[in-house]
Order: C-alpha cells, then sequence, then structure tokens
C-alpha cells in the first residue's frame, strides 16, 4: 500500500476446499480457444500462477469504499516485452485487459525494477467459483498462460481496535491489536504519518491479531493511522498470494510527548 501508483499514470469451508482440490489434481480448463493454442505456453502443473515471464493473481477483495470485487494483478521484470494482459472469467470469457500505463513499483532481492499491474473487476452474479486466467502476449508473438482458483466468500473487514480509533497520547511502545475476523488466518498492518502523508512501516504477514510496533516506527507526538489487512491463506499453490482479503478503515491516534 505504500507502494506509488504509476501512471504515464451452501458449500461448507471444507467442502469448498476439497472441490478445488479435486480441480486442481485435474488438468486445468480450457478457456477461450485461444489458450488452446499450440502457440501458447501453458500453466505450469506444480503452480498455475507462474509463468516465465511474470506471475498472476486474483483476489476476492472487500474494501471499506469497493465492497467485494476481484482484484486482478499480474507482476513481472519483463515488462518492456508485453504487449498485452488479457484476464478470462471461469467460464473463459475476457474480462478485459490490464491497462499497461497503470502499474506499481514492487521491491525485490534483485533490485531490478518490477511493475505490478492491477485492475478491479466485479464479481460474476453466475457461478462465479472456478478457474480464472490471464493470456500474456508478448512483443514478439509469444503468449504465456497463467490460472489462479477462486472461491467466491468474503472476509470481514477489521474492527475492535486497540489503541481506539482517534485517541490521543498513547504511550510508546504502542501493541496493536484488533478483533479476530472469522476466516482470517493472516494479517499485516500499514502504519501512515499523517503529518507527512506518507506510509512509514509495513508489517510482516502475522499470524494473530496483535502487532508491536518496533522501536523508531513512531515518534513523540506523532499522529499517525493504521490499517489492516486480513487474508485467507498466504501464497499458496492452488489459491495464490490470497484468495479472499479484506482492508479496514484507517484508525488514527496521536503518541505522548
Amino acid at each position: 500500500m505504500s507502494l506509488s501508483v504509476h501512471r504515464s499514470v451452501s458449500l461448507t469451508g471444507y467442502a469448498i476446499l476439497l472441490t478445488a482440490i479435486f480441480m486442481f489434481a485435474r488438468p486445468l480448463a480450457a478457456g477461450p480457444a485461444a489458450q488452446t493454442s499450440p502457440e501458447v505456453v501453458p500453466a505450469p502443473e506444480a503452480d498455475p500462477h507462474y509463468t516465465d515471464v511474470g506471475f498472476f493473481d486474483i483476489h476476492v477483495c472487500n474494501w471499506p469504499d469497493n465492497q467485494k470485487f476481484l482484484m486482478g494483478l499480474f507482476s513481472t521484470f519483463h515488462f518492456n516485452d508485453i504487449q498485452s494482459i488479457e484476464l478470462f472469467d471461469n467460464r473463459g470469457k475476457s474480462m478485459g485487459q490490464l491497462d499497461p500505463e497503470r502499474y506499481r513499483l514492487v521491491p525485490n532481492k534483485e533490485k531490478k525494477e518490477k511493475r505490478v499491474y492491477i485492475k478491479h473487476f466485479s464479481v460474476p452474479a453466475d457461478n462465479p467459483d472456478g478457474w480464472y486466467s490471464a493470456l500474456i502476449t508478448m512483443n514478439n508473438g509469444r503468449k504465456y498462460l497463467a490460472k489462479d482458483y477462486v472461491v467466491a466468500q468474503w472476509l470481514g473487514i477489521g474492527e475492535a481496535v486497540t489503541p481506539a480509533d482517534q485517541q490521543t497520547a498513547v504511550a510508546l511502545p504502542v501493541t496493536l491489536s484488533w478483533k479476530a475476523i472469522p476466516g482470517a488466518k493472516h494479517y499485516r498492518v500499514f502504519i501512515k504519518d499523517e503529518w507527512a502523508a506518507q506510509t512509514v512501516h509495513e508489517s510482516p504477514v502475522l499470524d494473530k491479531p496483535q502487532y508491536v510496533l518496533p522501536k523508531g516506527v513512531l515518534e513523540p507526538g506523532g499522529e499517525y493511522s493504521w490499517r489492516i489487512h486480513a487474508r485467507d491463506v498466504n501464497e499458496n499453490a492452488l489459491l495464490g498470494d490470497f484468495n479472499h482479503g479484506s482492508l479496514s478503515q484507517p484508525f488514527s491516534f496521536t503518541v505522548a510527548e
């Protein structure tokens, strides 16, 4: 969330999981005719999110200002070589293309420029569960296919937080906590310095609804806000980085002098 946007700019959970695993064990469902062409490099069986030219994922999201939508994304080092990235729903119908002029820069160990293209889509009203796909066409005409399995369930949004929203003179060190969200197994929190108007800290992936802010993140007398991102899984070969995610509203507090 701190990454700058450029613009040149009635199944039970267990039954759903079994269904998904069963489908994953089978050959990936065919999409549009173009995806079955001999010129298309198929999605890898071990993890169909990854191709030789980038990573595809699509999340079921619940945001305070945009509830229950699909967030499609593709991250790549090969942005100069890509002609188009087209997404398809679970019926093989085109959802549209990712905008090559709208992306975020992603920090990475290679310290090379890596871009992630992101677009929001509505959830299909009929039969939203199943394999979604991305068809990546390169400038040389070569095509790559990536896939992600989607189960359309919704995570609640973080609430019942400590410090309370708009609490003043909070003593250091600060421990952030919130009510556990049903269905969420992992969390991250993002801290924004309201005076500097920028995100100053992002937590690692957390396994419980609590986080002790490291020393030096907050300054005495400072004004901050924070948000909670919840997710159901973390880097899963079937469901991607996560399948269901939610983002809370910002909660503000000031630090004691």
